[in-house]
């Protein structure tokens, strides 16, 4: 069983040497104080050059040896989705507590299962939506909640790009779906936490319906009554490789901003051009601290698993409403 961890550093593992994992060691290189990481892999080749990369504390050749290890006190699971249920699960009956790469599970029943383990072994169970914590997302928070546009109308999320894929993001069996499952999550997330309650969401597919989508849009109705569009793409070029304006419009001003989050012009009893913190554009930093917090707590992080399942209860709405078309 995994100790409390007070002021020591946290040991975490990474299940998974890939993109994700990559991008997580970079930014947990700020947090050297509090996390000691090591990498584990189904190739002991692979984690062994991770821990040489990002100077890790140690490597494992397979998922269940980090897994039963008393060296570990924390998994980071960054394998495809289709994993993800199963190793934790196994990870929380070794006594570890979890942080889950997103998509977290594949059906939103999974949390159920989820949270009955948790109940019997006690441990954490965080889901790594960094989306929620993103500077831009925060502020745009604040600024509905002020009141400054007045009651908000439309709003319009620009997150169209172009993304290769290859490997398993190219599979269903692996993904568990297609590019609005596997990337577009992240951006249910953000049009889903702005301040507004959902009440529900609808989605439209372009092009060919044979493989798996590489665009969506869906429709948000909110409890509030306004009505939100997500543009979601892997093959919309989009210019400087991503740069995407996005709108908010209420009865009293509206909110113009970069997507990914550079700047935020603000147009209503106040004018405004705010510019989110840039050095944290991910929110990735800022999930790690809060969940840094949380483990040494036991606490709940601000992403808490109810907003993480709410997220792919939406998911599963906007896919069954395609079924529902003639």
């Amino acid at each position: 069983m995994a100790k409390e961890y007070f002021d020591k550093p946290i040991k975490l593992a990474f299940l998974g040497c890939g993109f994700a994992t990559r991008l997580h060691s970079k930014t947990l290189s700020h947090f050297q104080n509090d996390v000691c990481c090591l990498y584990a892999s189904r190739s002991v080749d692979k984690a062994m050059a991770y821990n040489r990369r990002f100077r890790g504390s140690g490597f494992f050749d397979s998922y269940e040896s980090a897994i039963s290890s008393d060296g570990v006190d924390v998994v980071l699971i960054a394998t495809p989705p289709s994993y993800h249920l199963d190793l934790t699960l196994r990870a929380l009956r070794h006594g570890k507590d979890v942080i889950v790469e997103k998509p977290p599970f594949l059906r939103a029943s999974d949390f159920d299962i989820i949270q009955s383990v948790q109940a019997e072994t006690n441990r954490l169970v965080f889901v790594a939506e960094n989306y929620f914590y993103k500077p831009v997302a925060v502020r745009l928070r604040e600024i509905i909640g002020s009141g400054i546009i007045g009651e908000v109308l439309f709003l319009h999320l620009n997150a169209v790009k172009t993304q290769k894929t290859r490997g398993w993001r190219d599979s269903v069996e692996l993904s568990g779906g297609g590019a609005l499952f596997e990337g577009g999550i992240h951006w249910i997330n953000f049009i889903a936490n702005l301040g507004l309650s959902v009440k529900a969401v609808r989605g439209f597919r372009p092009g060919d319906s044979r493989n798996l989508e590489r665009s969506m849009l869906v429709v948000v109705e909110y409890a509030e009554g306004a009505i939100g569009t997500l543009y979601y793409s892997w093959e919309v070029p989009s210019p400087l490789k991503g740069l995407r304006v996005s709108r908010i419009f209420g009865r009293e001003g509206s909110i113009t901003f970069e997507s990914s989050g550079l700047f935020i012009f603000v147009y209503g009893s106040k004018k405004r051009v705010i510019i989110p913190n840039v050095t944290d554009i991910s929110g990735s930093k800022t999930m790690f601290q809060d969940f840094i917090l949380g483990l040494r707590t036991r606490g709940e992080p601000h992403m808490t698993l109810a907003r993480a399942r709410r997220d792919l209860e939406l998911l599963e709405s906007v896919y069954s409403s395609l079924d529902r078309q003639p």
